[in-house]
Protein backbone atom coordinates (compact mmCIF):
# COMPACT_ATOMS: atom_id res chain seq x y z
CA UNK A 1 0.00 0.00 0.00
CA UNK A 2 1.31 3.41 -0.94
CA UNK A 3 1.22 6.24 1.56
CA UNK A 4 -0.89 9.30 0.86
CA UNK A 5 1.00 12.07 -0.92
CA UNK A 6 1.91 15.33 0.75
CA UNK A 7 -0.82 17.95 0.93
CA UNK A 8 -0.81 20.02 -2.26
CA UNK A 9 -0.08 23.74 -1.76
CA UNK A 10 -2.66 26.26 -2.93
CA UNK A 11 -2.40 27.98 -6.31
CA UNK A 12 -5.13 30.63 -6.06
CA UNK A 13 -7.61 28.71 -8.22
CA UNK A 14 -10.67 30.34 -6.62
CA UNK A 15 -9.24 33.79 -6.00
CA UNK A 16 -12.02 36.37 -5.71
CA UNK A 17 -14.91 33.90 -5.87
CA UNK A 18 -17.66 33.21 -3.33
CA UNK A 19 -18.37 29.59 -2.48
CA UNK A 20 -21.30 27.74 -0.85
CA UNK A 21 -20.76 24.15 0.32
CA UNK A 22 -23.46 21.88 1.76
CA UNK A 23 -22.78 19.24 4.44
CA UNK A 24 -19.40 20.77 5.25
CA UNK A 25 -19.12 20.09 8.98
CA UNK A 26 -17.09 17.21 10.35
CA UNK A 27 -14.09 15.55 8.71
CA UNK A 28 -15.34 14.45 5.30
CA UNK A 29 -15.15 15.66 1.72
CA UNK A 30 -17.44 18.64 2.42
CA UNK A 31 -15.16 20.11 5.08
CA UNK A 32 -12.10 19.43 2.94
CA UNK A 33 -13.51 21.20 -0.11
CA UNK A 34 -14.62 24.14 2.04
CA UNK A 35 -11.17 24.52 3.58
CA UNK A 36 -9.54 24.02 0.19
CA UNK A 37 -11.73 26.78 -1.29
CA UNK A 38 -10.56 29.17 1.44
CA UNK A 39 -6.95 28.17 0.85
CA UNK A 40 -7.40 28.72 -2.88
CA UNK A 41 -8.30 32.35 -2.31
CA UNK A 42 -12.09 32.57 -2.29
CA UNK A 43 -13.28 35.96 -1.05
CA UNK A 44 -16.13 34.49 0.99
CA UNK A 45 -17.22 31.03 2.09
CA UNK A 46 -20.63 29.87 3.28
CA UNK A 47 -21.10 26.35 4.65
CA UNK A 48 -24.14 24.43 5.83
CA UNK A 49 -24.85 21.26 7.77
CA UNK A 50 -27.54 19.69 9.95
CA UNK A 51 -25.32 19.49 13.05
CA UNK A 52 -25.09 22.87 14.78
CA UNK A 53 -22.10 22.17 17.03
CA UNK A 54 -20.02 20.61 14.27
CA UNK A 55 -21.01 23.42 11.92
CA UNK A 56 -19.83 26.10 14.33
CA UNK A 57 -16.61 24.17 14.92
CA UNK A 58 -16.02 23.89 11.16
CA UNK A 59 -16.48 27.64 10.65
CA UNK A 60 -14.01 28.38 13.44
CA UNK A 61 -11.51 25.78 12.21
CA UNK A 62 -11.48 27.14 8.66
CA UNK A 63 -11.07 30.71 9.85
CA UNK A 64 -8.16 29.70 12.06
CA UNK A 65 -6.45 27.48 9.48
CA UNK A 66 -6.75 29.81 6.50
CA UNK A 67 -7.02 33.31 7.91
CA UNK A 68 -10.21 33.96 5.92
CA UNK A 69 -12.58 35.95 8.12
CA UNK A 70 -15.52 35.84 5.68
CA UNK A 71 -16.58 32.30 6.63
CA UNK A 72 -20.24 31.85 7.50
CA UNK A 73 -22.41 28.91 8.51
CA UNK A 74 -26.11 28.09 8.56
CA UNK A 75 -28.09 25.00 9.47
CA UNK A 76 -29.80 23.37 6.50
CA UNK A 77 -31.51 20.06 5.84
CA UNK A 78 -31.54 19.76 2.04
CA UNK A 79 -34.65 17.58 2.23
CA UNK A 80 -36.58 20.66 3.41
CA UNK A 81 -37.38 23.17 0.67
CA UNK A 82 -37.88 26.07 3.08
CA UNK A 83 -34.42 25.51 4.57
CA UNK A 84 -32.84 25.30 1.11
CA UNK A 85 -34.46 28.59 0.13
CA UNK A 86 -33.33 30.23 3.37
CA UNK A 87 -29.75 28.98 2.90
CA UNK A 88 -29.39 30.19 -0.68
CA UNK A 89 -31.05 33.51 0.13
CA UNK A 90 -28.76 34.15 3.10
CA UNK A 91 -25.64 33.08 1.20
CA UNK A 92 -26.56 35.33 -1.71
CA UNK A 93 -27.01 38.27 0.64
CA UNK A 94 -24.02 37.58 2.89
CA UNK A 95 -21.56 37.03 0.03
CA UNK A 96 -23.05 39.45 -2.51
CA UNK A 97 -23.89 36.56 -4.81
CA UNK A 98 -22.89 32.90 -5.04
CA UNK A 99 -20.21 32.19 -7.63
CA UNK A 100 -19.74 28.50 -6.79
CA UNK A 101 -22.11 25.93 -5.27
CA UNK A 102 -20.77 22.57 -4.13
CA UNK A 103 -23.55 20.04 -3.57
CA UNK A 104 -21.96 17.64 -1.11
CA UNK A 105 -24.94 16.64 1.02
CA UNK A 106 -25.84 12.96 0.79
CA UNK A 107 -26.92 10.01 2.89
CA UNK A 108 -25.84 6.40 2.65
CA UNK A 109 -26.97 3.33 4.57
CA UNK A 110 -26.44 -0.39 4.02
CA UNK A 111 -29.42 -2.63 3.36
CA UNK A 112 -30.43 -5.43 1.02
CA UNK A 113 -33.28 -4.71 -1.37
CA UNK A 114 -35.52 -7.43 0.14
CA UNK A 115 -35.10 -5.92 3.61
CA UNK A 116 -35.37 -2.26 2.64
CA UNK A 117 -38.39 -0.23 3.71
CA UNK A 118 -39.98 2.45 1.57
CA UNK A 119 -38.92 4.99 4.19
CA UNK A 120 -35.22 4.04 4.01
CA UNK A 121 -35.25 4.09 0.20
CA UNK A 122 -37.02 7.42 0.11
CA UNK A 123 -34.81 9.04 2.76
CA UNK A 124 -31.59 8.23 0.89
CA UNK A 125 -32.98 9.48 -2.44
CA UNK A 126 -34.56 12.58 -0.90
CA UNK A 127 -31.31 13.83 0.61
CA UNK A 128 -28.82 12.55 -1.95
CA UNK A 129 -30.65 13.14 -5.24
CA UNK A 130 -33.60 15.42 -4.58
CA UNK A 131 -31.51 17.55 -2.21
CA UNK A 132 -29.03 18.13 -5.03
CA UNK A 133 -31.94 19.09 -7.29
CA UNK A 134 -33.38 21.52 -4.71
CA UNK A 135 -30.06 23.26 -4.13
CA UNK A 136 -29.29 23.46 -7.84
CA UNK A 137 -32.72 24.85 -8.67
CA UNK A 138 -32.41 27.54 -6.02
CA UNK A 139 -28.88 28.52 -7.06
CA UNK A 140 -29.68 28.62 -10.78
CA UNK A 141 -32.47 31.10 -10.15
CA UNK A 142 -29.78 33.52 -8.97
CA UNK A 143 -26.88 32.46 -11.20
CA UNK A 144 -28.67 32.43 -14.55
CA UNK A 145 -29.81 36.08 -14.51
CA UNK A 146 -26.21 37.10 -13.72
CA UNK A 147 -24.90 35.02 -16.61
CA UNK A 148 -22.25 33.19 -14.61
CA UNK A 149 -21.74 30.57 -11.92
CA UNK A 150 -20.46 27.05 -11.33
CA UNK A 151 -22.08 24.07 -9.63
CA UNK A 152 -20.13 20.96 -8.61
CA UNK A 153 -22.05 17.88 -7.48
CA UNK A 154 -20.71 14.97 -5.45
CA UNK A 155 -21.72 11.70 -7.09
CA UNK A 156 -20.04 8.30 -6.62
CA UNK A 157 -18.54 5.49 -8.68
CA UNK A 158 -21.50 3.47 -7.40
CA UNK A 159 -23.53 5.38 -9.97
CA UNK A 160 -21.69 3.14 -12.47
CA UNK A 161 -20.66 0.10 -10.45
CA UNK A 162 -22.58 -2.50 -8.45
CA UNK A 163 -22.19 -3.15 -4.75
CA UNK A 164 -24.26 -5.32 -2.43
CA UNK A 165 -26.43 -3.45 0.11
CA UNK A 166 -26.14 -0.17 -1.84
CA UNK A 167 -29.04 -0.25 -4.33
CA UNK A 168 -30.67 2.90 -2.91
CA UNK A 169 -27.44 4.89 -2.64
CA UNK A 170 -26.25 3.75 -6.08
CA UNK A 171 -29.60 4.68 -7.63
CA UNK A 172 -29.42 8.12 -6.01
CA UNK A 173 -25.87 8.74 -7.19
CA UNK A 174 -26.67 7.54 -10.72
CA UNK A 175 -29.51 10.03 -10.59
CA UNK A 176 -27.09 12.79 -9.57
CA UNK A 177 -24.99 11.96 -12.63
CA UNK A 178 -27.96 12.09 -15.01
CA UNK A 179 -29.29 15.24 -13.36
CA UNK A 180 -25.86 16.88 -13.70
CA UNK A 181 -25.76 16.20 -17.43
CA UNK A 182 -29.30 17.43 -18.14
CA UNK A 183 -29.17 20.50 -15.89
CA UNK A 184 -25.82 21.45 -17.44
CA UNK A 185 -27.39 21.60 -20.90
CA UNK A 186 -30.13 23.92 -19.64
CA UNK A 187 -27.71 26.17 -17.75
CA UNK A 188 -25.12 26.44 -20.51
CA UNK A 189 -27.05 29.08 -22.46
CA UNK A 190 -26.82 31.31 -19.37
CA UNK A 191 -23.07 30.85 -18.93
CA UNK A 192 -23.42 28.55 -15.91
CA UNK A 193 -21.42 25.31 -15.73
CA UNK A 194 -22.46 22.14 -13.86
CA UNK A 195 -20.15 19.15 -13.36
CA UNK A 196 -19.76 16.32 -10.87
CA UNK A 197 -17.10 14.15 -9.28
CA UNK A 198 -17.50 10.42 -8.68
CA UNK A 199 -15.19 9.32 -5.86
CA UNK A 200 -14.55 5.65 -5.19
CA UNK A 201 -13.65 5.70 -1.50
CA UNK A 202 -12.37 8.53 0.68
CA UNK A 203 -11.43 7.55 4.22
CA UNK A 204 -12.48 9.92 6.99
CA UNK A 205 -13.67 9.78 10.58
CA UNK A 206 -17.41 9.71 9.81
CA UNK A 207 -17.00 6.82 7.36
CA UNK A 208 -15.04 4.86 9.96
CA UNK A 209 -17.98 5.20 12.33
CA UNK A 210 -20.58 4.09 9.78
CA UNK A 211 -18.72 1.20 8.12
CA UNK A 212 -16.76 -1.71 9.53
CA UNK A 213 -12.98 -1.75 9.37
CA UNK A 214 -13.21 -5.03 7.45
CA UNK A 215 -15.39 -3.47 4.74
CA UNK A 216 -13.19 -0.39 4.44
CA UNK A 217 -10.09 -2.57 4.12
CA UNK A 218 -11.82 -4.64 1.46
CA UNK A 219 -12.83 -1.56 -0.55
CA UNK A 220 -9.38 -0.01 -0.23
CA UNK A 221 -7.74 -3.22 -1.44
CA UNK A 222 -9.55 -2.83 -4.78
CA UNK A 223 -7.82 0.46 -5.42
CA UNK A 224 -4.65 0.48 -7.53
CA UNK A 225 -2.86 2.40 -4.78
CA UNK A 226 -4.07 -0.04 -2.13
CA UNK A 227 -5.60 2.78 -0.09
CA UNK A 228 -8.65 4.99 -0.03
CA UNK A 229 -8.36 8.63 -1.06
CA UNK A 230 -7.72 11.36 1.44
CA UNK A 231 -10.78 13.68 1.49
CA UNK A 232 -8.61 16.55 0.26
CA UNK A 233 -7.64 14.54 -2.83
CA UNK A 234 -11.29 14.52 -3.86
CA UNK A 235 -11.64 18.17 -2.86
CA UNK A 236 -8.78 19.12 -5.17
CA UNK A 237 -10.70 17.83 -8.19
CA UNK A 238 -13.85 19.61 -7.06
CA UNK A 239 -11.91 22.86 -6.75
CA UNK A 240 -10.53 22.34 -10.26
CA UNK A 241 -14.08 21.92 -11.61
CA UNK A 242 -15.14 25.04 -9.71
CA UNK A 243 -12.27 27.07 -11.13
CA UNK A 244 -11.75 28.81 -14.45
CA UNK A 245 -9.24 26.10 -15.37
CA UNK A 246 -12.20 23.89 -16.32
CA UNK A 247 -13.99 26.61 -18.31
CA UNK A 248 -14.79 24.30 -21.25
CA UNK A 249 -16.22 21.51 -19.11
CA UNK A 250 -19.91 21.14 -18.37
CA UNK A 251 -22.18 18.14 -17.93
CA UNK A 252 -19.17 15.98 -17.10
CA UNK A 253 -18.79 13.39 -14.34
CA UNK A 254 -15.13 13.01 -13.37
CA UNK A 255 -14.13 9.79 -11.65
CA UNK A 256 -11.82 10.38 -8.66
CA UNK A 257 -10.67 6.83 -8.36
CA UNK A 258 -7.68 4.54 -8.57
CA UNK A 259 -9.74 1.41 -9.09
CA UNK A 260 -8.47 -1.16 -11.57
CA UNK A 261 -10.05 -0.88 -15.01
Amino acid sequence: MKAAPDYVPAHGLLRGKSVLVTAAAGAGIGFSVAQRAAEEGCRALFISDVHERRLNEAVAAIRTATGLEAVYGQLCDVSKEDQVQALVSQAEQQMDGIDVLVNNAGLGTSCRVVDMSDDEWQRVLDITLTGTFRMTRAALRSMQPRGRGVIVNNASVLGWRAQVDQAHYAAAKAGVMAFTRCAAMEAAEFGVRINAVAPSIAIHAFLKKSASEELLDQLASREAFGRGAEPWEVANVMVFLASDYSSYMTGEVVSVSSQHA
